[in-house]
Parts: structure tokens; sequence; C-alpha cells
């Protein structure tokens, strides 16, 4: 796990293409209120403004899917006052941002424990979903209400259905199987994760998608996060030689 602290600040990517899949936690707003002595929905607004700058970039770069790290499982416990604060910009979010998804080809989808979001944020994001479905030029893949674990559990509950049901034959359950039965069904598992804010560890995203992506780790707060920032990153890992457990001789 890198540190992009000591990269060197460069405009443009270089020719090799960029990743496919790339997936973000973006960590750090509450933080980066308190350094400023703001109430933390502060930090959570001003995230949600570099959230739009980074989705720009992906397009523009030519990522093909950006998955962020929106809402956790564990995000519920947090104070009624922060959540209730965290839904209605979601939803301001997804009401905000549906026109310029169509008008920049960008596909909207999500993945999580979705029943669990409030009713008219439910609404808001399946009316996007619905306006941005024939878009092909990017997927932006938002997580919410989740968590890795509960993804696993869930993929394990519906297969041993299928087994006890005679669906699948339980000496068939291949890898393949298993991703049939994720959220991310259909989906690439991403080639490059960043987390923002220093911290190093995982936090019960992607446990199984990213079982060989490449991990950065920037000190930056989510809300100072830039292109300027990302764009380094994406060209540090243009750098990097992908083996997948294989010795090249």
């Amino acid at each position: 796990m890198n540190s992009s602290a000591s990269l060197p600040p460069e405009a443009e990517l270089d020719a090799p293409v960029p990743p496919i899949h790339v997936a973000i936690i973006m960590d750090g707003n509450g933080r980066w209120a308190k350094k400023r002595m703001l109430n933390r929905i502060k930090g959570h607004e001003k995230g949600a403004k570099t959230v739009r700058t980074i989705v720009r970039a992906s397009r523009e770069y030519g990522i093909s899917m950006l998955t962020l790290y929106a809402f956790s499982t564990e995000n519920w416990q947090r104070s009624k006052i922060e959540v209730t604060a965290l839904m209605t910009l979601l939803k301001h979010f997804l009401e905000s941002e549906q026109k310029e998804m169509v008008d920049n080809n960008i596909r909207l989808n999500a993945i999580g424990q979705i029943e669990r979001l409030p009713k008219n944020v439910q609404q808001a994001l399946n009316r996007t979903m619905e306006a941005t479905k024939h878009q092909n030029g990017m997927m932006l893949n938002l997580a919410l209400s989740y968590g890795g674990r509960a993804e696993i559990v869930r993929m394990v509950q519906r297969i041993a259905k299928k087994v006890t049901g005679g669906v699948i034959d339980q000496e068939k359950i291949t890898s393949d199987v298993i991703s049939d039965h994720l959220y991310t069904k259909g989906l690439p598992d991403p080639e490059l994760l960043i987390r923002t804010s220093g911290e190093m560890r995982i936090s019960n995203f992607l446990l199984w998608q990213i079982a060989y992506t490449e991990i950065f780790i920037t000190e930056t707060l989510w809300p100072d996060f830039s292109e300027d920032e990302f764009i380094q990153i994406l060209k540090e890992y243009q750098r990097r030689e992908r083996r997948f457990g294989r010795v090249d001789i």
C-alpha cells in the first residue's frame, strides 16, 4: 500500500490504458470538518463536491466504472441527526446530478441493502437509475448501505437455497458461481482501490472483489482530494506490474 504523497505532479495520463474499474473508500469528511471547527455535516457537504469532481475526471480520462463507498452498513450506527443529514445529501445529489449524468453518458448503479434506505431516497435513486439506464460511457456504482460481510452472507444464503432446491450441484460451485450471486454480478472486479485519509484498512468494502486489486492509500482527507492527485495515482497504477500470482522469467 503506497501513499501518493511522493508522486510527481503530472497533468495527463500516459499512453497505457487506465484501469477499467476504480473503487474509492471516501474517508475523512468528519475530520476535515473538525480541523476547521465546523459541524461534521459541513464535511459531508464538501465531500459531495469532491464526488462531482472525481466522477467528471473519471469520465474524462476513460475509466469505465467508478465505485464509491458512499454509506456502509456500519454507518447506520451514527447519530440519527448525522444519518438523516447524509440521506438528505444523498437524495439531493441523486436529483441534482441526474441531468449531468445523462448529458455525459454516465449510467448510475447501486449495490447494497438498498431496501434499508428511506423511501424518498429509494425513489430518487430509482428515478436516476431509470433515467440513465441506457447510458454507456461510464458506470457510476454507489455502494449504499453496503457491507462486504453482509454481501457474502447473502451470497451463501442464496446459493445454499439453490443447492437445497436442486438448482445448483454443490460440487459445481465455482468462483464464477459465487461472483454471480454477489451484488456486483456481471461487473468487473476493480483493478484499483483508493482510500483517502491515511487509514490502513479495507473497512468491509468489496471483500471478495478486491482479491487482486492494486491498493493506494493517501493521507489526503476526502474533501481535499483533487483531480490532480487522482491523476497522479492513476499514473502510478499504470507503472505497476500486475502478475496475479505469476512469476515472470
